[in-house]
């Protein structure tokens, strides 16, 4: 059995809380044993529930906090007043001072990402972080960034997003050399913004060993799957994802009524009962719930705040997978033979305007 390893989780994070939390543990430790976590959060609202679990009890150490940051606080407000006392903060600075190997939390977005650039502060390099999601597609799973951490990137940033999310694919799906795509308004290499051509030039040039760049994708390739990492910036990154959410859920209640409209449609759900069952599974959120914040001196994820038990568990099992996939020096290896690249063509370029000036 392979070494235990440990998560650090926010047990106020979320819609629920505690009531969402805990649970969600216990469903990680029964599929995954070799995990073992710290708790962080309010005794009297933990502790009752966390004693209806002996097994999570077991492979468990609970901290009490006095601070729990809501989801409507400010992140700058909850920075200021939650700093070291806070669930929040101490799940993060768990993994800073090398307790727990990732952190998990379904709270406050804006919070959790200030507290962690400041508790963990951003790799070299890297102004700054995205979030990374999972993406069910066509033909299987891809990885999406940023999903809302970044609001307007330039070109140095959108190829550290691409760097970022290929090793997130090669560590999460076991790829030599993914394929990563531009999000664009067309495929055409003269078409969108500045930031994004000019992010193709350069990704395109680097020719990095661990990735291969696609091109420009468009909307309808997301679901495709037509590569394996779609690097965007968060403000359309973040529009996407609740649009896709959006129509999943739409999608499921147009079927939800279709089959329960007239007594025919009602004899034939009940022939095609499994398949729906099996689409009900494969449309699931839960089953890709959890945001991975890269860019960072360590592992945070963040779960979706109005998820339940299942949807918990399914972001501690990212969090554990990123781990094994040693994730951090993946990203730091790649990051600096980027690096090296840029500083070559910038130098080659140079070169190119002073023989010709």
């Amino acid at each position: 059995m392979p070494s235990p390893l440990t998560i650090s989780l926010d047990a106020m994070g979320g819609d629920a809380g505690p009531e969402m939390v805990i649970p969600g543990a216990a469903v990680a430790l029964k599929r995954r044993p070799d995990l073992r976590f710290i708790l962080y959060g309010q005794s009297e609202a933990v502790e009752p529930l966390l004693a209806r679990y002996p097994d999570l009890v077991a492979a468990s150490r609970f901290v009490h906090c006095e601070i729990s940051v809501r989801m409507d606080d400010k992140p700058s407000q909850a920075l200021r007043l939650g700093r070291w006392k806070s669930s929040m903060w101490r799940c993060v600075q768990a993994v800073r001072d090398g307790e727990a190997d990732v952190a998990v939390s379904a709270g406050n977005t804006g919070a959790l990402m200030a507290m962690s650039k400041f508790c963990l502060r951003t790799l070299p390099d890297i102004d700054r972080p995205a979030i990374a999601a999972m993406w069910p597609t066509l033909r299987g799973e891809s990885v999406v960034l940023d999903v809302g951490a970044t609001i307007g990137s330039d070109a140095k940033m959108l190829v550290h997003f691409a760097v970022m999310g290929a090793a997130m694919a090669r560590a999460l799906f076991g790829l030599e050399r993914p394929t990563v795509g531009l999000l664009n308004i067309g495929a055409e290499e003269v078409k969108g913004v500045e930031e994004v051509r000019e992010a193709g030039h350069i990704l395109r040039a680097i020719d990095h060993p661990n990735f291969e760049y696609y091109g420009f994708v468009e909307g309808d390739d997301l679901g495709k799957g037509t590569v394996d990492v779609v690097v965007t910036e968060g403000f359309s990154g973040n529009i996407a994802l609740k649009t896709a959410e959006g129509t999943a859920r739409q999608l499921a209640e147009y079927l939800r009524s279709a089959m329960t409209r007239t007594l025919s449609a009602k004899i034939g759900y009940f022939f095609a009962r499994s398949a729906f069952a099996r689409l009900r599974e494969k449309m699931d959120p839960r089953k890709v719930n959890g945001g991975l914040f890269l860019g960072l001196n360590g592992l945070v994820v963040k779960s979706h705040g109005g998820t339940d038990s299942e949807g918990f568990a399914a972001a501690i099992e990212l969090g554990r997978d990123m781990v094994l996939g040693s994730l951090t020096s993946k990203i730091a290896n790649d990051l600096e033979y980027t690096l090296g690249s840029m500083r070559k063509q910038f130098a080659e370029q140079t070169a190119a305007q002073a023989q010709t000036a």
